[in-house]
């Protein structure tokens, strides 16, 4: 069965998409201008109604899903009408006897109907049918690929723009940091019981420290803008993410062992049903390819009427009357030339089987490699939060206690200012930490074909 992902968005997009189609205005996909604080969910909702891959994925769905009605009309007669105004004009000339000449011009109506109707033609039709079905079936996979792809992206992009929030938050207390260690610095100068050179690396410091701030400021809006991009909107729109949680997350681990997981998503991941699905088309073409030499059994039939003037005899002239012709029939025809020229496109076809074989079997692989990568990241990142909280609890206790020493005579500039770069080093690697964390949580979901709400949640 399907894996069910993205789950209401994808609901709701399809409804919004189609909606306009008979230009009825679609809510989902209808938004207020960016202002403020946008959330993670709205943010990924933005990004899936805007991005042009899960636009284009949408309308090749369209594309497919009218090939199928092509393929199911092919089932129907064909059906013509034919209607004329003739113009005519006859003469007749007979050797040797003049008196037998005739001429005649006449202006009449004429009408026909015409039917055909294959009845049997052993699989072409039937397999040019479960080909489009097939590939239909890989549009829509595709689309559950692209939404997934699309919303890794934007929860990657919201995820950097948080941690960049928190990295330039903690650049500005590194400063703050640095300017009272400029301050303590000169006063145990003024006082002599420290060299100048003190206060001149203190000032260092801090001078590096602002530097380091302004850059996480510009790197920031760098990451604002992407997601801005995301979301298709205007790269310099003003707008904020909310603060990450930095609370201890509850330790729940995957349940599940990895090879399990792996085999679920050999089996449901939407990569591999997309080439599932076009393995079984082009195996269907392979079979339309071959049925082209095959006989056909069709009923035919005709219905005609025509008001042209007659001839009774020989050198007698036209009267008025009519031409009426019906016909019945069963018509068996049997192709010659495509069992024997149109080879090549048997070959042809069975060349596109192997291929997507091929494509399949790689398939199956890249997920594994990708479940299993995303295994193993999330499980160093569960690891590393309570590594990185250990890490920043130390280095801010060792910061606390470097201050107490240096502002009380005891401690030397040089070992304040390492205790402040390690705590600067610590801060960075928990936000870091966090946001690892969060982005393979939604990785791993995506490399499963499971990817929605619940990760948001």
């Amino acid at each position: 069965m399907p894996s069910l992902v993205l789950g209401v968005f994808y609901v709701l997009l399809m409804i919004s998409w189609t909606a306009r189609a008979y230009a009825d205005p679609a809510e989902p996909c209808s938004f207020a201008a960016v202002d403020g604080t946008i959330s993670l969910a709205d943010a990924v909702n933005r990004t899936l109604c805007a991005n042009p891959k899960a636009r284009g994925a949408w309308e090749r769905i369209k594309v497919r899903a009218a090939a199928v009605r092509v393929a199911r009309e092919s089932y129907w007669p064909n059906a013509g009408i034919k209607a004329a105004e003739t113009e005519s004009r006859t003469r007749t000339l007979v050797k040797d006897d003049r008196l037998l000449d005739t001429s005649a011009n006449d202006l009449y109506p004429a009408a026909s109907l015409s039917l055909n109707w294959v009845l049997f033609d052993f699989g072409l039709r039937a397999n040019q049918l479960e080909s489009a079905r097939d590939l239909l079936a890989a549009a829509q996979a595709n689309l559950d690929l692209t939404l997934q792809q699309v919303f890794l992206q934007a929860a990657g992009d919201f995820y950097d723009a948080q941690a960049a929030q928190a990295s330039t938050d903690a650049a500005e207390e590194i400063e703050r940091l640095t300017q009272r260690s400029v301050a303590a610095a000169h006063l145990r100068v003024d006082k002599g019981a420290a060299p100048l050179s003190d206060e001149l690396q203190a000032q260092t410091a801090y001078a590096s420290a602002v530097v380091t701030r302004a850059r996480a400021a510009a790197e920031l809006k760098s990451k604002l803008g992407a997601l801005a991009g995301d979301m298709g909107i205007e790269p310099d729109r003003s707008f904020t993410v909310p603060l990450a949680d930095t609370s201890e997350p509850e330790a729940r681990g995957v349940t599940e062992a990895v090879h399990e997981l792996i085999e679920v998503a050999k089996r449901t991941h939407p990569s591999v049903r997309l080439a599932e699905r076009s393995l079984a088309a082009a195996i269907a073409d392979e079979r339309a390819a071959r049925a082209h030499g095959r006989p056909s059994i069709a009923l035919v039939g005709g219905l005609s009427r025509s008001n042209e003037s007659l001839t009774p005899s020989l050198g007698s002239p036209t009267v008025p009357g009519s031409v009426s012709n019906k016909t019945v029939a069963i018509q068996i025809d049997v192709p010659i030339s495509d069992a024997l020229w149109k080879r090549g496109q048997i070959a042809e076809a069975h060349a596109q089987v192997e291929v997507q074989q091929q494509e399949l079997e790689g398939t199956e692989q890249q997920v594994a490699q990708d479940v299993w990568k995303s295994y193993v990241e999330l499980q160093a990142d569960t690891d590393n939060l309570e590594n990185s909280r250990v890490l920043l609890e130390s280095a801010r206790s060792s910061l606390e206690a470097t201050k107490r020493r240096y502002e009380g005579g005891v401690g030397n500039i040089l070992e304040l200012l390492s205790s402040q770069t390690a705590y600067a080093n610590a801060l960075q690697q928990r936000i870091r930490a966090f946001s690892d964390w969060r982005y393979a949580r939604m990785a791993l979901g995506a490399s499963l074909g499971r990817l929605g709400l619940s990760a948001i949640e």
